[in-house]
């Protein structure tokens, strides 16, 4: 196989030094401010005499650009320098490349400002991290999934044991996080997600549309609702309005096919319409089924996005998102103990989600503010078993049959009005959801469903003092809803907050930032569903979850392309639910597979959360990229005892990530991922009443802390090579994954005592299973064709 290998490698190789190394460059200039078009903007590709400027339409095209990386600068008199940095240029497809400038207030004539490279809004001047395209679609050990990319930024953590896309965000729970796919909001982002929380094993969302996204961890806007630890907004691309174009992905465990292009365009050079869309599809299910794994997980996803412009200053936006995933169980011809007990204890899962939204953005003909209208609904089908027999799917004694279904109606009001600008709101909702359960473990049925309104308004205003030295924001929000027994009582989820940002020098290197703020949540569905033995909303009591947020920080920028930045955090929780039956606080749970919440629960929960988080990033420059991030926290939470706080299972204590790059010759290129997190605590398992109840797992979260899990260290590496051919470009990427053979830490895992042939050995014994290798190097190889 080596042979045959090597022989296509070397001749795409001598193809690639013969073919067409051309591709172009093409986007729109607008001012950050008002969205207005700008005409005459200068894009220059950096090091080359290569450029383009903007038509009446805000629109530039560069022709015959080489196909590599490069860094790209947009200049226009009044306005400061942006620049877009790590550029990639194929000859496949086109490069599209968007700008946002922001005007100067520097009354000298002939100096060139120069913005900061390093994203910030008024209301978010800290906290605060954007990643591009190519940063996303690039990233090692990542399998083009933007949560595990997420995991690369300060104070941001994924599940212990390494294989989920839980979010963890400065030590808070992963469902205290919102997401947000053009201002539409989804309430998930993984398959298998899990219900009442937010993480799963694989993301479903597809890199090829980014243009960037942006990570808020504190100082968040008051447009956004139920958010308490972080905000990811994903940013999408619109679709070629000249031609049509596409790409191909095939990867170790799935294939993707995404196509955009012009609609309606007729005779016209642009259309007014374009559309961008794909699908994918797994086949880790025929891999797992090969080598005789005992679960094999089946998914789909797609995602669509349609945009028109009505005129120069109204746009639709169409978009959304879905997923449908399997989770059978493969009965394995031989059986190893570590198959054996997860072949009995892994749940079967059947689950589908759809997002959809319509968007409406009206700009000023004065530009001076704009509107932003949007309806949008999402579902959540989840049906979750466990069986005595899996294989046979008998002796049911767990059963989760539910749907979420929300539909939303979001307005947006900015205007701009000299040195201030005010925005004001709001948003509503109907929340419809159904649920069938048996829980023969806690001994719980029922079989009911919830309607109710949620709504909630807002308003923010911004000022820049002393020619844009200083900067100041404040904002208020209220929540509601018609369900819970205070939830029109909105004076309680009063949420102010407010954030200043002050540039200590004139060359504006050294920057102060300081934010404050009051933020709540509702609690998940599954809490304010469930129903008790005498068919009552038990739940119905429950408080909005209060989270309060000091930040403080400092940031230098050593030059155009890299900065440093320091942030000290302290979030403090109050009326977080706890579980009437475990007696633990609920931020503890939501980071397995399971259904968080369908229990009887008190808002008397206590937390805090604090640490000191540093940060180096470096732009492309010389070649070379890269992130390094350093956490040091503590998170900790309260049972019904509010003056215990104990380490929760996020506590992790230190944090530290490394990614980064270099750029060779001849589009090779090869990129770097280091993690570590610190030992983890956990809850072990109750032995007497997990032999009482098998297959269903027990733990004793009384004695949460006393163990920990071991450190979590490993290194991924990615090598890339692109070859530009006419018309279209190949990029093979091999992707190893724990190169350095790390032993990544797990917990114990239990099953009944079995003798050799398999049988349950009786009286039945619960024996804890010998340790498995986890220190596997895992290597995958796969194409991206662009065209």
């Amino acid at each position: 196989m080596k042979l045959p290998f090597f022989l296509l490698f070397s001749l795409l190789i001598s193809f690639g030094l013969q073919a067409q190394n051309n591709g172009k460059i093409e986007g729109t200039v607008k001012d950050v401010r008002t969205g207005e078009l700008l005409i005459g903007v200068a894009v220059q590709v950096e090091g080359t005499q290569i450029g383009g400027v903007t038509d009446v339409n805000g629109f530039y095209q560069i022709a015959d650009v080489p196909a590599t990386t490069y860094n790209l600068t947009a200049s226009y008199i009044g306005y400061k320098n942006s620049t877009q940095f790590g550029v990639v240029v194929r000859s496949g497809g086109t490069t599209d490349i968007n700008f946002q400038l922001e005007e100067t207030t520097s009354e000298l004539e002939d100096v060139t400002v120069i913005a900061n490279p390093f994203e910030k809004v008024d209301e978010t001047p800290l906290s605060i991290q954007r990643l591009s395209q190519e940063e996303v679609a690039t990233y090692p050990g990542g399998n083009n999934d933007i949560a595990k990319v997420v995991q690369s930024l300060p104070g941001v953590s994924g599940s212990a044991a390494g294989f989920r896309n839980d979010v963890i965000i400065r030590g808070g729970a992963p469902n205290e996080n919102v997401y947000y796919l053009d201002g539409i909001e989804i309430p998930n982002i993984n398959h298998f997600a899990t219900q009442g929380s937010a993480g799963g094993p694989v993301g479903l969302l597809n890199v090829s549309f980014f243009e960037g996204v942006t990570l808020s961890s504190s100082s968040f806007g008051a447009q956004y609702d139920n958010v308490l630890s972080g905000v990811l907004q994903f940013d999408q691309r619109d679709g070629n309005r000249r031609e049509v174009e596409g790409n191909v992905r095939v990867s170790a465990s799935e294939a993707a096919l995404t196509v955009e292009g012009p609609l309606f365009k007729g005779d016209k050079e642009m259309s007014n319409t374009s559309y961008i869309a794909s699908v994918r599809r797994s086949y880790l299910q025929f891999l797992f089924n090969i080598i005789d794994l005992p679960f094999l997980p089946d998914y789909w996803d797609y995602q669509y996005k349609v945009t028109h412009k009505l005129s120069k200053f109204d746009e639709l936006i169409f978009t959304g998102v879905g997923s449908i995933d399997d989770l059978a169980i493969n009965a394995p011809e031989e059986f190893s103990p570590e198959q054996q007990a997860t072949l009995d204890q892994l749940p079967i899962i059947r689950q589908w989600t759809t997002t959809s939204g319509l968007s409406w953005r009206r700009r000023f003909k004065d530009y001076s503010g704009y509107m932003l209208t949007s309806l949008s609904t999402n579902i959540l089908n989840n049906n979750f078993q466990q069986y005595e027999d899996n294989v046979n799917e008998q002796g049911l004694y767990f059963n989760n049959d539910s749907r979420e279904w929300e539909t939303k109606l979001r307005y947006e009001y900015t205007r701009f009005s000299g040195l201030w600008e005010f925005r004001s709101g709001f948003t509503a909702q109907h929340a419809f959801y159904s649920n069938a359960t048996l829980n023969l473990v806690n001994d719980f049925a029922f079989d009911n469903s919830i309607d109710f309104y949620r709504y909630g308004f807002f308003g923010q205003a911004n000022r820049s003092f002393f020619t844009d030295q200083l900067n100041i924001s404040g904002g208020f929000r209220f929540d509601g809803n018609t369900f819970t027994d205070n939830g029109n009582d909105i004076l309680r989820t009063f949420s102010p907050r407010l954030s200043a940002s002050l540039k200590l020098d004139d060359a504006e290197k050294w920057t102060l930032n300081a934010s404050v703020g009051r933020y709540f949540k509702i609690p998940p569905y599954t809490i304010l569903g469930f129903v008790d033995n005498q068919g009552n909303l038990a739940n119905r009591s429950v408080e909005y979850i209060q989270s309060d947020h000091y930040v403080a920080g400092i940031e230098y920028l050593l030059n155009r392309s890299a900065r440093i930045t320091v942030e000290g955090f302290y979030k403090q929780y109050d009326n977080y639910p706890v579980s009437n039956t475990d007696s633990v606080s609920l931020a503890n749970l939501g980071g397995g597979f399971e259904v968080l919440g369908n229990e009887p629960v008190s808002s008397v929960g206590l937390g805090r959360t604090y640490g000191v988080e540093l940060l180096f990033q470096q732009k492309l420059s010389r070649n070379f990229y890269g992130i390094l991030a350093l956490t040091f926290y503590k998170s900790e939470y309260t049972g019904f005892d509010r003056d215990e706080y104990l380490s929760s299972v996020w506590d992790n204590g230190q944090l530290i990530t490394f990614t980064g790059g270099y750029k060779f010759g001849k589009n090779w290129e090869v990129s770097l991922r280091v993690r570590y997190l610190g030992e983890t605590p956990y809850a072990p398992i109750d032995q007497q009443a997990t032999l009482a109840n098998y297959p269903a797992i027990v733990r004793d979260y009384q004695r949460l802390g006393e163990v920990q899990l071991g450190a979590f260290n490993q290194t991924d590496v990615r090598i890339d090579k692109k070859f530009n051919f006419k018309n279209w470009t190949l990029d093979i990427f091999l992707d190893v994954q724990n190169v350095l053979a790390s032993q990544l830490p797990s917990e114990p895992s239990f099953g009944l005592d079995r003798d050799g042939d398999g049988n349950v050995i009786t009286p039945e014994a619960l024996v804890q299973i010998e340790e498995v290798d986890n220190s596997s190097v895992l290597p995958s190889l796969g194409i991206v064709i662009d065209f």
